[in-house]
């Protein structure tokens, strides 16, 4: 009588390993795009979604509207770096700083992942006025995330309100990828 011995010899165990680590180095890389793709498009509809917003809330209130990077509890931060958050409010008194009595439009949270929003050199707010266009010249702002400056996009705020998105220059979507 013949027993049969069942199971798998050391190098088809190596095998079958190598084939897995290859799936998985294959993987790995393509989920990690797919991640940071996936926060950029959400960190583009939130910005798309406040900017709506505040136009809106501008030419139905009659009254201006703030918009600048920042959080409920510290207000506007003076930098080009939207990363952090941003906040919205309708700004009664003029004096570019949210009151208590101010209404506060929305605040967005930090950007998730590798996700970074970065507006034009000196653009530190954006005020929209009651007409919905917004003060100052047009913002563009440049957001990128971990999967490098090549997959860097922009939107353009015209001081009408339009909205476009658009490519950004190779220095500005380089310095997007840059920490602050």
């Amino acid at each position: 009588m013949s027993h049969r011995i069942c199971g798998f010899t050391l190098v088809e165990a190596v095998i079958a390993l190598a084939v897995l680590s290859l799936l998985v180095g294959a993987a790995v890389p393509a989920w990690s795009g797919a991640l940071e793709s996936a926060h950029s498009t959400s960190a583009k509809a939130a910005l798309v979604d406040t900017l709506t917003r505040s136009i809106s809330h501008a030419a139905v209130a009659g009254s201006e509207v703030v918009l600048c990077p920042g959080t409920v509890a510290d207000g506007c931060r003076d930098t080009i770096d939207w990363s952090g958050g941003w906040i919205a409010y309708a700004d009664i008194d003029g004096n570019r700083e949210r009151g208590p009595y101010e209404t506060l439009l929305q605040a967005q949270p930090p950007l998730s992942g590798k996700a970074h929003l970065r507006s034009t050199a000196g653009r530190t707010h954006v005020v929209f006025q009651p007409n919905g266009g917004n003060a100052g010249s047009n913002i563009t702002f440049t957001l990128c995330d971990g999967r490098g400056a090549a997959r860097a996009t922009t939107l353009v705020l015209a001081n009408d309100g339009r909205l476009r998105a658009g490519t950004p220059t190779p220095a500005a979507a380089e310095a997007c990828v840059q920490p602050m």
